[in-house]
C-alpha cells in the first residue's frame, strides 16, 4: 500500500502574522504546501490529508486543496477542541489546540497504511519524501515491533537567522534507531555554535547535531499509542495552555517496546517560515532549486 501523508495544517502562525500555509514562496505563486505536496506525489505517496481547523476550512479547499485534486487523493481531518477520547471536555476557557500529538490523532479515521507527518510550513526536500518510502516498503520485512521511522536534520540547516527556534534534538542508539528526544527551546545561531538559552544558563550544541523537525513516519497501529498518552495527559488535569507533543506517545512507545523508530539521517536542504524575515530565505532557495532542475519553474501545469 502506498503511503499517505499527513500534513499539520491547523496553527495560525502567530509569530509570522498570518496564514503562512497560504504564503507564496515560488514563481507562480507556489506555497511550502505544493512544494511538499510535489515532492511526495514523485516519491510515491498517494494520499495527502491536511489536518486544519473547521473555521478556516472553506478558504483552505479553495486556495490549497482544490488545486491538488487532479493530482492526488485529498481527504482533510478536523483539529478541533472538542474531540477528546471518552467523556472529557475542555477546560473553561480554553482556546488554544492540544498539541502536535492531539493533531495526529485527528487524523486517526483518514488513513488505513503507513503515512508520514509533516508540518505545512517546513520545506523538508525532495530527499525525505524519498526516504520515507524506502523505509515503508522495507518495513514489513522488519523484524521489530511496529517499525516506524523519523528523519533528522542537522542542528546547524535548521536555524534562523531572525530569532531563536525550539528544536528536539535526538538521543540515537549505535545500530541508528531513536532512544529519546530532547526538547529544547531558544536555540540561536550564535557565533559559528548554535547555542540554546534555556533559563538554567546557555548551552552550546554541536552543529551537527541531530534534531526533529517533525517529519515522522508512522503505522496506523500508533494510533492507539496516541490516545493512550492523550487520555493520561487530561486525566492529569491540561489547563488553559498545555500541549501534548508528538514526542510523547513516541518516547512511551519506544520505552514500552511498542515501537521502533529508525533515525533517517538527511543532509538535504531544510528552510522554515517561522518568522516574517525567513521568507526571503525561502524564495532565495526555491529559486536555486529551480535554476539547478530539481523543480520546474511551474509546479503544476
Amino acid at each position: 500500500m502506498n503511503p499517505s501523508l499527513v500534513i499539520l495544517a491547523a496553527g495560525m502562525g502567530s509569530r509570522y502574522g498570518g496564514l503562512k500555509q497560504l504564503d507564496p514562496i515560488g514563481p507562480n505563486g507556489e506555497t511550502v504546501l505544493d512544494y511538499s505536496v510535489f515532492d511526495a506525489c514523485r516519491a510515491g505517496f498517494a494520499k495527502v490529508v491536511f489536518v486544519i481547523r473547521k473555521d478556516f476550512a472553506d478558504r483552505f479547499h479553495e486556495e490549497v486543496g482544490r488545486l491538488l485534486e487532479n493530482r492526488i487523493e485529498v481527504a482533510y481531518a478536523y483539529q478541533e477542541l472538542t474531540d477528546l477520547p471518552d467523556d472529557f471536555r475542555p477546560p473553561e476557557g480554553r482556546v488554544k489546540p492540544w498539541g502536535t500529538a492531539h493533531a495526529i490523532w485527528a487524523a486517526r479515521h483518514t488513513v488505513a497504511g503507513p503515512f508520514a507527518v509533516i508540518n505545512a510550513d517546513d520545506f523538508y526536500g525532495a530527499a525525505a519524501y524519498r526516504a520515507l518510502v524506502d523505509f515503508f516498503q522495507g518495513s514489513p520485512q522488519s523484524a521489530h515491533p511496529t517499525p516506524c521511522a523519523l528523519v533528522g536534520y542537522r542542528l546547524e540547516n535548521t536555524l534562523s537567522q531572525y530569532g531563536g527556534v525550539s528544536r528536539g534534538v535526538l538521543d540515537v542508539t549505535d545500530d541508528g534507531f531513536l532512544a529519546g528526544i530532547r526538547e529544547m527551546t531558544d536555540i540561536r545561531a550564535g557565533d559559528g555554535q548554535p547555542v540554546a538559552e534555556p533559563p538554567e544558563g546557555p548551552e552550546p550544541l554541536a552543529p551537527d547535531t541531530l534534531v526533529s523537525m517533525n517529519c515522522w513516519g508512522f503505522q496506523p497501529a500508533l494510533f492507539e499509542q496516541f490516545e493512550t498518552r492523550l487520555r493520561a495527559f487530561l486525566q492529569a488535569g491540561a489547563g488553559e495552555k498545555s500541549e501534548l507533543y508528538v514526542a510523547d506517545p513516541v518516547e512511551s512507545a519506544i520505552r514500552e517496546k511498542k515501537a521502533t523508530f529508525r533515525v533517517l539521517p538527511n543532509e538535504g536542504r531544510w528552510f522554515g517560515v517561522t518568522y516574517r524575515e525567513d521568507k526571503q530565505r525561502a524564495l532565495s532557495t526555491i529559486g536555486e532549486l529551480i535554476e539547478s532542475g530539481e523543480y520546474p519553474e511551474r509546479l503544476w501545469t
